[in-house]
């Protein structure tokens, strides 16, 4: 009989393959069971969507009972309670004054937070940062630069696109002074402004809060509140791609918290629904009615189980799951720190609650893409599956659920030692 991944390779194209040689028969928990018997301690959570860890019993019965009610009646043409009842709850996570706008997927949240900026001020032009990830569309692979390959062969891609640098501190080629963020990430806009783009003709600056596929970075608060403020002097509209971070990732419910920053428009996804798919655009009520009929829309968006899961999913983070989620990320970085203090290779660590990032360095200081490669694997010889992001391929990204264990974060430490003391040696 054929592999799963024979059969896959047989009729999907190479893109959607990987080169694990086992399928996911199921899961639970922090955990995932392989298809030829093995059990693995699960890091990823599904890329930042299964917050709650697999399966998470409260969901599970949310969606089975909403699959009895109603599967899907198009939000397009009806109300119906499980997308009104959501939308109440994310006004209400905001702390009012927003509405709601529901999608199927990460990228058309932020592409329709995009439209809703253009739309809205009237204006073309975008800026965007070096290091981002969007999405896959059109629209969000031409404001995507973490890795050219999202790029390749699509150009020309959407025009009025501005890159920016995001403060990355570690390695940045500015000088620093009594370790705080170097002049040049806040004098930029006033250089870009001048030189290449009217700050009038710009509708939105779209970042991330804390960078993901480009590696786990946390930008400093001072330089994410003077953003607030460029984009308060000039009429721009503040967006906060949130696919990532939302939903308890980083130590509260959403990034914007953290940073002490609300933005204008906010998109999320990932752990909305712990699974299911489901994404929203999230703009203030003001801003959010100048959207009229036509402007927008979609047929699968605000699936009521999607909505149903999401409803619950919210319930377990607010009632304990979010601050559980806190604690733990800050015992994994604590452990971690130990780990780095015998490796000088772990150039960096940095990260919000559970959204961890490890930078693995040469000696001289500069991206161990192969290293890095070799954590991972090991890990997940070791039973740990781990993910690695950066522009460099280079920073071992921690995503455990917010439902992780001590005994799991301990379970995980144990397999990193050994997989240094493998990759690097005693």
């Amino acid at each position: 009989m054929s592999t799963l991944q024979e059969r896959s390779a047989a009729v999907m194209p190479p893109f959607a393959l990987h080169n694990l040689p086992f399928g996911i028969d199921h899961a639970q928990g922090s955990w995932l069971y392989t298809d030829d018997g093995r059990k693995l301690l699960d890091f990823g959570s599904g890329i930042a969507v299964n917050n709650l860890g697999h399966n998470y019993p409260a969901v599970v019965e949310a969606a089975k009972a909403q699959l009895d009610k109603m599967v899907h009646c198009c939000h397009n043409l009806f109300h119906y309670e499980a997308e009104t009842a959501l939308a109440e709850r994310i006004v209400g996570l905001m702390g009012g004054g927003y509405k709601v706008y529901f999608s199927n997927s990460g990228a058309e949240a932020v592409e329709g937070a995009v439209k809703l900026a253009k739309y809205a001020t009237e204006r073309p032009a975008v800026i965007a940062f070096k290091g981002s990830f969007h999405g896959r569309t059109m629209m969000c692979a031409s404001l995507t630069a973490s890795n050219s390959a999202y790029r390749k062969h699509y150009e020309g891609l959407m025009p009025s696109i501005y890159f920016a640098e995001y403060p990355k501190l570690f390695g940045t080629p500015y000088r620093m002074e009594d370790g705080k963020c170097p002049r040049q990430y806040f004098t930029q806009f006033d250089d870009l402004f001048k030189k290449l783009v009217d700050p009038y003709s710009v509708a939105a600056i779209l970042m991330e809060p804390v960078q993901g596929e480009g590696g786990y970075v946390v930008p400093p608060r001072e330089w994410v509140q003077y953003v607030r403020e460029i984009c308060d002097k000039y009429g721009i509209l503040l967006i906060f791609d949130e696919v990532q971070t939302g939903f308890g990732r980083t130590g509260n419910m959403f990034a914007w918290q953290t940073h002490g920053v609300k933005p204008d428009i906010m998109s999320c996804a990932k752990g909305i629904a712990n699974g299911l798919p489901l994404s929203a655009v999230v703009g203030r009520a003001d801003i959010m009615d100048k959207w009229t009929a036509g402007a927008h829309g979609g047929t699968f968006g605000a699936n009521p189980v999607s909505c149903a899961a999401a409803l619950a999913t919210i319930d377990a983070l607010e009632g304990g799951a979010v601050a559980h989620g806190a604690e733990m990320g800050a015992y994994f970085m604590g452990e971690l720190k130990k780990l780095q203090a015998e490796y000088p290779c772990i150039g960096d660590l940095r990260g919000l609650g559970l959204m961890i990032g490890m930078e693995m360095v040469h000696p001289d200081g500069t991206p161990d893409r192969e290293l890095t490669a070799r954590i991972t694997k090991l890990a997940l010889e070791n039973g740990v599956f781990l993910l690695s992001c950066g522009c460099d391929k280079n920073v071992v990204r921690f995503i455990a659920p917010l439902t992780v264990s001590k005994e799991e974060i301990d379970f995980a430490m144990g397999v990193l030692y050994t997989v240094f003391a493998q990759a690097v040696g005693e």
